[in-house]
């Protein structure tokens, strides 16, 4: 910790009161750490019909891939391209693959073993990150990634967004909280980092039940948590509904209110990976305070500092 800043938080060298991703990665590797995002087209169960159609309504034409590489290109392809623009700003950074469009667990497990095996061998390498849904994971999957989270330093990341089945259902999500406890469960027995993301703002969600699904993580043994803030999109069938007058969009002071009560009530050790999110600027509608990603981390700082809190200042509480 970095006594300049007077910050009581010990997972910190900067101003920031909670355990940052980037934080994480300088500590364990020694220098700056960045995903290289890419898209292997594996589709998802919510869209082919096995789960469901349509998607979760929240979700893009590109499965929130839509700062991935092109699935038309080989994975090398695309990590040599985005490698390469990343490393303009990073000259000498290590580089963690991140399947990140659509399920990445959902094929074949022996496709799935070439591709994870084929990333790991890229140059700058450090580890690896999955995206996926609890609902495409079984024993034979888990074992893989089991496997490669002995070689390297692997994190599966679980879209949740809610622990509310209510909420799941409104946004055609086509799973339960108890399927992704089941998946959670298989990763974590076999050894896995587990990543979890959940969305503030969700059409019906209360402020308290968006505190629920929180505190509901910091009771399991998550490895880390993206925090993002429901961002309406043209094409989806959440914005329509938007603009149908069905919802409103969150604005910027409740949401840092909001992200800083659920810091609080987080685990100390638990890394944040993200506090917001990031919405293609043609395709947001709303909120486009969201567009100003800075500003907003910036106001989660200054209000913890303006409480004299930090993260788990509230955990088991």
């Amino acid at each position: 910790m970095n006594s300049s800043f007077d910050n009581p938080f010990p997972y910190s060298d900067d101003n920031k009161r909670y355990q940052t991703y980037n934080y994480y990665l300088r500590k364990r590797f020694g220098k700056k750490v960045f995903k290289v995002p890419l898209n292997i087209d594996l589709g998802c169960p919510n869209r082919d019909g096995t789960k469901g159609v349509g998607g979760c309504r929240f979700c893009s034409a590109k499965m929130s891939g839509d700062f991935a590489g092109d699935p038309a290109d080989d994975i090398l392809t695309q990590y040599k391209e985005i490698k390469g623009k990343m490393q303009s700003k990073w000259a000498d950074g290590l580089c963690i693959p991140y399947f990140q469009a659509g399920s990445n667990t959902y094929g074949d497990v022996e496709v799935l073993r070439k591709m994870y095996y084929t990333a790991l061998g890229f140059e700058n390498t450090v580890g690896l990150s999955i995206a996926t849904r609890a609902d495409c994971l079984d024993g034979e999957k888990c074992a893989l990634l089991g496997e490669i989270a002995q070689k390297t330093y692997l994190t599966v990341e679980l879209g949740l967004q809610t622990v509310h089945n209510e909420t799941a259902e409104r946004m055609n999500r086509c799973h339960t909280y108890e399927d992704f406890l089941a998946g959670y469960e298989m990763l974590r027995k076999s050894g896995v980092n587990v990543c979890v993301h959940i969305i503030n703002g969700l059409p019906g969600e209360t402020k308290d039940m968006m505190i629920e699904t929180v505190k509901e993580l910091s009771r399991l043994d998550i490895h880390s948590i993206k925090i993002h803030l429901l961002h309406v999109l043209k094409g989806t069938e959440l914005g329509a509904m938007y603009q149908r007058g069905e919802f409103s969009a969150m604005e910027m002071e409740d949401y840092v209110s909001l992200v800083c009560d659920q810091i609080e009530l987080l685990p100390p050790e638990t890394v944040i990976q993200r506090v917001t999110g990031d919405g293609a600027k043609d395709d947001l509608i709303a909120p486009l305070w969201s567009l100003k990603k800075f500003c907003v981390m910036n106001e989660i700082d200054k209000e913890l500092g303006r409480r004299n809190s930090w993260q788990g200042i509230n955990w088991g509480k």
